[in-house]
């Protein structure tokens, strides 16, 4: 199995390294292949995600990335994260799955991730005015609303749909549509949730969540939220799965620039993403299991390591 590998920019590169040793222990047989991507590949060829690195991706079982960002193109016309939404959208990687899963949380956030307000037309009007623009279609609704309906079968067969039904047109839709595909799941039940009173109930009543299914920017939002609840962002991995061609696994967290080549970057999310490409993208779920349980296993045992320290104390769960 093929997996490509793009190792970010700040402290991807410190963090991809611990997961790639974590793979090559916990599954040796996948062949790893690392490709340009983000500020360097900027620097390189003036573009964050060069052709090559595409079709790389398009050709491969999954994509396991880095971080990416640099402060170098915060304002530049070319940027890392343009790279970043055009991988997502070539890739159609449209689920988000972000699992807030560790102590007494046990959440999974289905994030819409190739529509909405991130992907709308926007633009400057001659009066100055700018405007991004929320749009979906119905299709974008229903197969994010499968998704989360056959994930939460598998867990615990409750799905809240959040949206904004009360002001936004698109939610009003987004509500009529999870409601018509819930009839094709009896065994799951659904409630609707409105986004500002969701992001309140995670904070003060999380176990009344199993499965989360949102749109892009509330999803973004609220996963963040849902990830402080587990210890931080620098913990959550990332999921992003398309129905036909590979998946997209990433840690939550930034590149952190400040922290770059200090060694004290945390492992944890991105240790945690190869662990949900393993389930997730190659369908090796034993794999997977093996390598979450040794992740937390090391991060409880000592969580105060440096990046090097914690991959190594994952190397020695593992053997």
């Amino acid at each position: 199995m093929t997996v490509v590998v793009l190792p970010g920019d700040g402290i991807g590169p410190e963090v991809m390294r611990e997961a790639l040793r974590a793979l090559e222990k916990a599954a040796p047989d996948l062949e790893l292949e690392e490709h340009a991507f983000g500020a360097q590949a900027i620097r390189d060829t003036g573009d964050s995600l060069p052709e090559e690195t595409l079709a790389a991706c398009k050709a491969s079982e999954a994509v396991l990335k880095g971080p990416i960002g640099d402060p170098e193109f915060d304002a530049a016309e070319v940027r890392p994260e343009q790279g970043m939404l055009r991988l997502r959208a070539e890739l159609d990687v449209y689920a988000n799955l972000r699992p807030s899963e560790h102590g007494q949380v046990n959440v999974l956030i289905v994030r819409e991730l190739v529509g909405g307000l991130y992907f709308g037309e926007r633009g400057v009007r001659e009066d100055g005015t700018v405007y991004d623009t929320m749009e979906y279609h119905p299709r974008q609704v229903e197969r994010i609303a499968r998704r989360g309906f056959e994930l939460a079968r598998a867990r615990q067969q409750r799905v809240v749909s959040v949206d904004k039904a009360n002001v936004l047109d698109t939610s009003r839709m987004w509500r009529r549509v999870m409601t018509e595909v819930a009839a094709d799941y009896e065994d799951v039940g659904l409630e609707h949730m409105l986004v500002d009173n969701a992001a309140m109930q995670l904070v003060l009543a999380t176990d009344q969540f199993d499965v989360i299914v949102t749109e892009n920017m509330f999803g973004d939002i609220l996963s963040d939220l849902a990830a402080s609840l587990t210890g931080g962002i620098g913990l959550a991995p990332s999921a992003s799965l398309s129905d036909t061609g590979p998946g997209l696994f990433e840690p939550v967290h930034g590149s952190a620039p400040d922290i770059a080549g200090r060694g004290i970057a945390n492992p944890v999310g991105m240790l945690l993403s190869a662990a949900l490409m393993l389930e997730h993208g190659l369908g090796r779920a034993d794999d997977a299991e093996r390598l979450r349980a040794a992740v937390w296993h090391a991060y409880e045992a000592d969580g105060e390591l440096g990046t090097a320290e914690f991959g190594d104390a994952v190397l020695r769960e593992l053997s």
